[in-house]
């Protein structure tokens, strides 16, 4: 699962439009962020194949930090509470603790049985999806795509620098799934982690979006010719 984490997180813009889409891509791709420091710090460990067939050629060996459900549910609490003390406001922050948790349902859906309950068990959970290329591409389109319709209409892209910078997002997003569905796999563990560590960019790109845009109360507020609260 990748486009599906970012979909769904456009889609919550809908549900709040305060919070900005870069905060949303961090906290709903959150585990995704923290995995590639826990590879190269040896922490956690993947192994890659490159005789598997279907839509991944990993082998998620030990992430119990990252992937466990007590571990998400962990960075979840502590995302929200610290968006907490910085806006003081509990229903975004609840939005964004829900969004880091979510990543790990979303992953149970496509991994194959890899993903503990809590750091140190022994048994792991998957519904496999990714045996399926189509039925993989075919979850993740449909929460790529609704999302990025939930997200538009939601905001106003205010001029042409925030419309170049929105389908550059989607193109780079894009371009990423495809090349993990059909590109070779990476050359090394090292390699993998540092080119996961690449996707702070999409986080930042995220925010130049929102910085150039409106959302739906404002657009209402500037058709009356009143400032928004």
């Amino acid at each position: 699962m990748f486009i599906g984490h970012f979909g769904l997180a456009m889609g919550a813009k809908k549900v709040n439009s305060q919070i900005s889409l870069g905060t949303l891509f961090m906290a709903f791709q959150f585990l995704d962020l923290v995995w590639p420091v826990m590879l190269l710090s040896g922490v956690e460990q993947v192994a890659i194949h490159p005789e598997y067939t279907g839509a991944i050629k990993l082998e998620f060996v030990h992430y119990p930090f990252t992937h466990s459900l007590l571990g998400a549910s962990g960075w979840a609490i502590g995302f929200g509470g610290i968006y907490w003390l910085i806006k003081r406001n509990l229903k975004s922050a609840a939005l964004l603790a829900l969004g880091v948790v979510s990543h790990w349902f979303l992953d149970l859906i496509v991994h194959f049985p890899d993903l503990p309950l809590y750091p140190g068990a022994t048994v792991y959970f998957g519904l496999g999806g990714w045996a399926s290329t189509a039925l993989t591409v075919t979850l993740e389109l449909i929460l790529f795509v609704g999302g990025i319709a939930l997200y538009l209409k939601s905001v106003q892209i205010r001029n042409t620098t925030g419309k170049v910078l929105f389908w550059l997002l989607i193109g780079l997003l894009s371009l990423i799934e495809v090349s993990n569905l059909v590109g070779p796999p990476p050359s090394s563990v090292e390699v993998l982690a540092w080119s996961a560590n690449l996707q702070w960019i999409l986080v930042a790109l995220a925010y130049a979006v929102d910085y150039n845009t409106r959302t739906a109360g404002e657009k209402l507020h500037h058709e009356y010719g009143q400032s928004p609260r």
